[in-house]
């Protein structure tokens, strides 16, 4: 709560303003009863005409300074928390950006997501509520007692005694509450996950006929969500009756003890109205006190998942310099790396590349290509071992210089709800010239030209109105529109067709001679050409070397190029099972 508290600061002027308006439409709220029990017990019994309306008018105007100090106090604690809250989304927001892969795995990206909706939503209620409520409630409970005391200490003692109880009420109810909506929004992270799990798959929900387990799979979630809701709620639901209950107990004892003063001349009727008019007020100001602490006990739960994420501390620090002289452009040595801390998901991988050369990487899936690209970019930091860029530690590289160094397509790579020129240049002000020679490049041309808008077409979201290959050609349009130092394309070529793959290859080897290239495939075909090929089994390389090499050398390699090239004879060449090379 003390991280949050630090975004209050600029605000203080505005909050101290807004509360000193509050402050005096409270006491001219409080101010009416007594004017009243004034009007009934001293200016009536008088007969004055002029004296009656001259007070009532007093009232009017306190009404009035009442209705509208509140109202200005309100909007001014609305601004407040709405400044508030959108510097603490900011805030929250760029500190997501800036997680290392490492720490969103940890938090998880469904949690991410509900601490920057629902969990600033419940601080935006808690900062508006305690500013509305913070001021008038405690100054119409501490004031009525007042007043009542200098109208009537023994009918303000019945009163002073229900306020322990009622205390004790609130305090206890806010320990437990707090913890229940801490859990109850670990329960809705667990909702956003589902729900965005079935969002991103709807096609293979529907495709496989699980529409109703996926419901079923909802519903139960949803569930756990409602019962622990529900569970807070009963808890915080407890406190309006109970206080309600306590007060008028003591409004019944007001009237009992008044009434027994008045019949004695001990008391006037007056002071019995002013009375039950305090009581009104002390009862309200009981209630918002207690809505107040619902809203504090959720909007403190909030702040804590918020200041969780946003005193994460920085995961990949930048090293001193660590330069060593050398050839080679990219080199891994004897590099290791597990995700978990459990097992190593690569074991002592070591190669180099110089300028301009090609690696390709195949393996079976979950055999660590993709690891490999991850530390290269250090989206992770390797357990042993070093990856140097130029001889330079890439730990020692400023990440915003290390990824401008990259042309990078994932394996599942996304596209964004705007226009194929946006989602090329993808905010690097790239003219047209730059994009159309990136979409020649990446094959993706024609279809761009067939569209009516051309680079101005509009695509959806995860750019669904495209088909496969075409969201993987403009994925690639994007990685090469900025001539990178380094290509990276991670199964980049899973849905091209064999005739547009190797016209990619052909035109990324003439364009980008000077671009160290790694890809990742599946397709021998795509990787037989590059200058060297790592083949990968369950995080250890068992083969490196040409493609030629490799069929000598490695079994693995060579079955997988036998049931996708068909029969390979002594030399490497592919030929029908007759011995005619093909």
């Amino acid at each position: 709560m003390h991280r949050i508290a630090g975004y209050l600061r600029p605000y203080l002027f505005r909050m101290c303003g807004g509360l000193t308006v509050k402050f005096i439409g409270s006491i001219m709220d409080l101010l009416l009863p007594y004017i009243l029990a004034h009007i009934i017990d001293d200016v009536a019994p008088t007969r004055s005409v002029s004296m009656i309306l001259w007070w009532g008018i007093v009232m009017i105007f306190c009404s009035v300074i009442c209705v509208s100090f509140n109202i200005i106090a309100n909007q001014m604690a609305s601004s407040v928390a709405r400044d508030t809250t959108r510097a603490v989304r900011r805030d929250l927001y760029h500190k997501i950006m800036t997680l290392s892969c490492r720490q969103t795995d940890e938090v998880g990206i469904p949690s991410l997501i509900s601490r920057l909706t629902s969990d600033t939503y419940n601080l935006h209620n808690m900062i508006g509520m305690m500013q509305r409520l913070g001021v008038r409630a405690p100054i119409l409970l501490l004031g009525g007692i007042i007043v009542t005391l200098l109208l009537d200490v023994r009918l303000a003692m019945v009163l002073i005694a229900m306020l322990p109880p009622m205390g004790l009420i609130i305090w206890y109810i806010t320990k437990k509450g707090i913890p229940l909506y801490t859990i109850l929004q670990q329960k809705v992270d667990q909702m956003v996950q589902v729900v965005r799990e079935n969002v991103v798959g709807i096609r293979v929900i529907k495709a496989l006929s699980k529409t109703e387990y996926e419901k079923e799979r909802f519903a139960r979630i949803s569930q756990k969500v409602v019962e622990q809701e529900q569970q807070a709620s009963m808890v915080m639901a407890v406190t309006n009756p109970l206080m309600n209950l306590s007060l008028n107990l003591g409004m019944t004892m007001v009237i009992l003890v008044g009434a027994f003063l008045v019949n004695q001349d001990l008391s006037e009727p007056g002071k019995i109205m002013a009375f039950l008019n305090y009581f009104t007020i002390i009862l309200n100001a009981m209630l918002s006190i207690s809505r107040m602490f619902v809203g504090y006990s959720k909007g403190t739960a909030s702040a804590g998942r918020i200041a969780f994420v946003l005193d994460l501390p920085e995961d990949l620090t930048c090293l001193p310099p660590d330069h060593q002289e050398t050839d080679d452009h990219v080199r891994f040595d004897h590099v290791s790396f597990s995700y978990l801390g459990q097992r190593e998901n690569l074991q002592d991988i070591s190669f180099s590349l110089k300028q301009g050369e090609t690696l390709g990487i195949i393996g079976a899936t979950g055999c660590g290509k993709t690891t490999i690209v991850h530390l290269l970019m250090r989206l992770y930091d390797c357990t042993s071992g070093s990856i140097r860029i130029h001889g330079d530690d890439i730990r020692s590289i400023p990440p915003e210089k290390l990824h401008t160094m990259f042309g990078v397509v994932f394996q599942n790579d996304v596209l964004f709800a705007d226009t194929i020129a946006e989602n090329i240049s993808f905010g690097r002000d790239l003219n047209e010239e730059a994009l159309e020679a990136a979409a020649e490049w990446a094959q993706a041309a024609e279809f761009i030209e067939e569209q009516d808008e051309g680079l101005s077409h509009e695509l959806t979201i995860r750019g669904s109105n495209l088909s496969g290959g075409q969201r993987q050609r403009l994925l690639i349009s994007r990685a090469l529109a900025a001539k990178p130092e380094i290509l990276i394309l991670d199964d980049a070529s899973s849905a091209l067709d064999y005739k547009t793959d190797a016209a990619l290859r052909r035109a990324i080897r003439e364009n980008f001679s000077g671009t160290t290239t790694i890809i990742i495939a599946q397709r021998i075909s795509s990787i037989m050409q590059a200058d060297h090929i790592l083949v990968l089994e369950d995080g250890q390389a068992i083969g490196y070397g040409t493609h030629q090499q490799l069929l000598s050398s490695c079994e693995s390699y060579r079955e997988i190029s036998r049931s996708q090239l068909g029969t390979i004879d002594a030399t490497g060449q592919r030929a029908e099972k007759g011995g005619t090379a093909v």
